[in-house]
């Protein structure tokens, strides 16, 4: 194997809480982001190709690909990161675009107009466990009854994270309460770091 062709070495990093904006602004700053497909994942396109375009929020949303591609199609459309690196990325590769993009803490954010749509890429797995239920009520109260969470969920035995796998039925646990699931498939084109292991989902919230 020649130097060229061996893998890139993983950057060395001071932060490893993945709760805290330093953790992600290191691996943006580093162009660390296994986690980024540099696109619009196929089953996403087909997905929201088929819908007329509503209030859609991205959380954690890195480059925000999908933030661009709705935009570029007239949907109202908000993208959020908490890391001011993942921020700053997402505005220079999106362009014009990158308007939609909003440095801001899901926890907190309230979008305006109210979101119809959650779409989830790489955010769960992003939070460690312990975040887990605050994540699945914070969905629950952004979206109306009828609103959608649908996306891509990284579905394993939990080994230690990011990306922090989660296993099927504690995700149908956490989320069965508000939504109900109305789609699952394996995913088409994962990226390595998540292969074998990705679903695509549609979640919707019960009345």
């Amino acid at each position: 194997m020649s130097q060229s062709d061996k893998p890139a070495a993983t950057p060395a990093f001071a932060s490893r809480n993945a709760a805290d904006p330093a953790f992600w602004d290191e691996r943006f700053e580093k162009g660390f982001m296994p986690w980024d497909l540099g696109g619009v994942p196929a089953e996403f396109e087909a997905f929201a190709g088929a819908m007329a375009p509503c209030p859609t929020l991205v959380p954690g949303c890195g480059n925000g690909w999908e933030a661009g591609w709705l935009h570029a199609r007239g949907w109202p459309v908000t993208a959020i990161d908490f890391s001011p690196q993942a921020v700053a990325s997402a505005r220079q590769a999106l362009g014009p675009a990158g308007v939609v993009v909003r440095e801001a803490d899901f926890f907190a954010f309230e979008p305006e107009p109210a979101c119809q749509l959650i779409y989830e890429r790489a955010f769960l797995c992003a939070l460690p466990p312990a975040m887990r239920a605050a994540y699945a009520g914070r969905v629950a109260q952004l979206l109306p009854p009828g609103g959608l969470l649908a996306g891509y969920f990284f579905l394993d035995e939990t080994r230690g994270g990011p990306p922090f796998a989660i296993p099927e039925p504690e995700l149908r646990a956490l989320l069965d309460p508000a939504f109900e699931l109305v789609e699952a498939r394996a995913a088409t084109s994962s990226l390595p770091v998540f292969a074998g292991r990705e679903q695509w989902q549609v979640w919707r919230r019960r009345s």
